[in-house]
């Protein structure tokens, strides 16, 4: 968690303080960086008009920021939810790609959900996904949401209550090792990219999905999700036949996932999550990501 600093000092400094915090939070609720930083701003004009106006001290700015946070993402969440309607193909949450100098901020970020719970997430409602997150990732209290939301504590604990239900039902209590995501991942790109229909076979578990968000701009594997071993296997051997010379392959984190970064040159082409079953032994889903606007932010 983003370490709370003291409840003093300018309204700068405070807004400073918890803006990871904030971005996580936000972020966690979008799953776009562009949005999240939007909603930032919105809530850095808040805070500062509040210090200006000459008002009384906040007596807990961390729950008053996070109040307003979430709050703006909520109404941020419409907006994007229309977008979502003309998107071409499947949307798939903006990849938060850790930086090569592992700053603090990158290591606060990293706090942020994987891809695979992300994309659950997206079929709760926004009044479910604000309270989940906020209550199972950052940890505030029933009767705390219920005060930043302006919603009664019992109407919070009904809305905890079915989004961990939905969530439980779609993802495993458990999740593989980070190493060892790590290493599937580094051996998928291999035999994608090499062309290597037995190791990729190996690799994959019999009811595999493979999502690619290309948003009608990036280079799209498929408009629909591919379901199954070989309809995968398939998407990727014919990729294979067609892998221009000169991709660069690196490894880095995604938010809360090991990930595969496919370069040309300095231009991010792809970013690909694999999702592991729950004992690891093979990938359940592959998340490939290559509408070039998701990308931006990648070095």
């Amino acid at each position: 968690m983003t370490s709370m600093p003291p409840d003093s000092g300018t309204a700068t400094d405070q807004f400073l303080g918890y803006r990871e915090l904030l971005f996580s939070v936000v972020y966690n609720m979008l799953g776009s960086v562009a949005d999240t930083e939007d909603v930032l701003q919105e809530v850095w004009l808040a805070w500062a008009s509040r210090h200006a106006s000459g008002t009384e001290p906040v007596d807990n700015p961390r729950a008053y920021l996070v109040r307003i946070a979430a709050n703006q993402a909520l109404a941020r969440r419409a907006a994007l939810s229309k977008r979502k309607e003309t998107y071409v193909g499947p949307w798939l949450p903006e990849p938060l790609v850790a930086a090569a100098d592992d700053s603090a901020a990158t290591v606060e970020r990293a706090e942020s959900l994987s891809m695979a719970m992300l994309v659950v997430l997206e079929t709760l409602s926004p009044l479910e996904r604000a309270v989940f997150v906020l209550h199972e990732v950052f940890g505030f209290a029933h009767p705390e949401i219920a005060e930043m939301l302006d919603r009664s504590p019992a109407a919070v604990r009904q809305l905890a209550t079915r989004a961990r239900r939905h969530v439980q039902a779609r993802r495993p209590r458990h999740s593989a090792p980070p190493k060892l995501q790590a290493e599937v991942t580094e051996r998928f790109a291999a035999a994608a990219l090499g062309g290597d229909l037995q190791a990729l076979l190996d690799l994959l578990a019999p009811e595999v999905t493979l999502w690619t968000d290309g948003g009608g701009k990036g280079p799209a594997l498929s408009l629909r999700p591919v379901h199954g071993r070989e309809n995968v296997a398939a998407v990727f051997m014919s990729v294979a036949a067609t892998v221009p010379a000169g991709l660069d392959l690196r490894y880095r984190r995604v938010a809360g996932d090991a990930c595969a970064l496919v370069f040309s040159g300095n231009s991010p082409l792809a970013v690909v999550v694999v999702d592991l079953t729950p004992d690891g032994g093979s990938i359940a889903a592959v998340y490939s990501i290559t509408n070039p606007d998701k990308l931006t932010s990648i070095s």
